[in-house]
């Protein structure tokens, strides 16, 4: 049976571990040491606790899987995550690029009558800032913006990898959800998308990690495990 209560590190790494697993990315020690930046013993020893609390089942081949509670644990974490996130930019003020740290600090101290009082604030909020589902069922699919074709017109759904460094580069460079504009060149080493408001360039690893509508179209692709890291400090999700 699961834990009654999961602990703010189990809660970590369960809610990398749904992140991976919404990402298509296989949910291994491996990955879940390279999305956390953290050692594989050390990986190695949650993992036990993860499946000692009720949380997590491993195979024979050490492949990761959650119990039909851990799931549930998991995405009532990440839920809540992004409901933070939205209120945090949209209420307090918090710019987009800054919110996902912000959140991580709150969202293990909130008690049942603050977050009724967020989830009332944020209303009918359908994502976070960076464009993934509150509801986690809800997810849109898209493709990597590095596949997109010059002349393709592109819709940015969402920033995959919230690594704090990796959100200030977006912003910066005018890339964030809801932006609607046309591939102007794909070079294979960086990306240039050409909007309303002007013309961001990004490099070919970032629009890796950054999924879009597209038309036309290129197939369904998951993004490359290699950019799961790309903050220097802190993993992404």
């Amino acid at each position: 049976m699961p834990a009654e209560h999961a602990t703010a590190a189990e809660e970590e790494y369960l809610q990398t571990l749904f992140w991976l697993l919404e990402a298509g990315l296989p949910m291994t020690g491996a990955n879940l040491a390279r999305a956390m930046q953290l050692s594989a013993p050390t990986v190695h020893e949650m993992l036990g606790r993860l499946e000692r609390d009720g949380y997590i089942v491993r195979d024979a081949d050490r492949a990761i899987d959650f119990t039909a509670s851990g799931r549930q644990h998991a995405e009532q974490i990440v839920g809540r995550h992004r409901m933070i996130e939205r209120f945090l930019t949209d209420v307090v003020g918090v710019p987009w690029d800054d919110v996902h740290e912000e959140a991580e600090h709150l969202e293990h101290a909130m008690t049942p009558r603050f977050e009724a009082y967020v989830k009332a604030t944020v209303g009918d909020a359908k994502t976070c800032p960076h464009g993934h589902p509150i509801r986690v069922g809800d997810r849109i699919e898209g493709v990597p913006l590095a596949d997109c074709e010059p002349g393709a017109t592109v819709t940015i759904l969402r920033l995959e990898n919230e690594a704090e460094d990796l959100l200030h580069y977006l912003k910066d460079a005018g890339v964030e959800p809801g932006m609607v504009g046309q591939v102007a060149s794909n070079d294979g080493e960086t990306v240039t998308v050409a909007s309303e408001g002007g013309v961001a360039t990004v490099t070919s690893s970032v629009a890796e990690t950054v999924s879009v509508l597209a038309d036309p179209s290129p197939p369904p692709r998951t993004a490359l495990p290699e950019q799961l890291v790309l903050g220097r400090e802190r993993y992404g999700r």
